[in-house]
């Protein structure tokens, strides 16, 4: 299906979100959140992927981004592609309570969608939106940073570990970010 989020312009900035299917809550374990911090930064090391930003929630993740090479398509599909064959391994090897619930979805999400085989870990979607300027990128960083305060995870932004808000604070994150200059930060 398509929708108006798409990306158009390869070698611009965007604010996107990958969402897992049916909303299941994996992200609740440190091991699939690693996961996906190892396939950013690979992502970041091998395929030009500059990140901004960035939050893991339970569910789904936000992304301030773009592409060095002007391939931003290309590396968000790969990176989902790679991502959920890791995670989908992971759940069928590793301790996980939720294993055959889980796979259940994935597999009922798969029948619904030609280009899957097996499973479907994430939505098709990626939700992205095109960054035009200065103002939209404070007000996107921001709603990234605060996600985990607002769903009442943490009480202060820099205390959620799986977000770049540390990073902007002048600490070390669990992802190297690219900083972008604010214009001002008040609290």
């Amino acid at each position: 299906m398509t929708t108006g989020y798409q990306i158009k312009e390869q070698d611009q900035l965007y604010f996107v979100t990958f969402q897992v299917v049916n909303w299941v809550d994996i992200f609740t374990r440190k091991i699939y959140r690693d996961i996906v911090i190892e396939n950013l930064t690979y992502c970041q090391k091998n395929k030009a992927l500059e990140i901004y930003g960035f939050v893991i929630m339970s569910n789904h993740i936000h992304l301030l981004l773009k592409s060095g090479t002007n391939q931003l398509s290309k590396t968000i599909q790969e990176f989902k592609s790679y991502s959920s064959k890791q995670i989908l391994k992971q759940i069928e090897t590793g301790p996980e309570s939720r294993t055959e619930w889980m796979l259940n979805i994935f597999k009922q999400a798969a029948y619904k969608h030609q280009r899957n085989t097996n499973y479907q870990f994430w939505t098709h979607e990626n939700h992205a939106e095109h960054i035009y300027s200065n103002k939209f990128i404070e007000q996107k960083l921001n709603y990234i940073h605060q996600n985990p305060v607002r769903a009442g995870i943490v009480a202060n932004e820099n205390d959620y570990l799986y977000s770049s808000a540390v990073n902007y604070n002048g600490g070390k994150g669990v992802l190297d970010v690219e900083l972008l200059m604010l214009r001002w930060k008040t609290y």
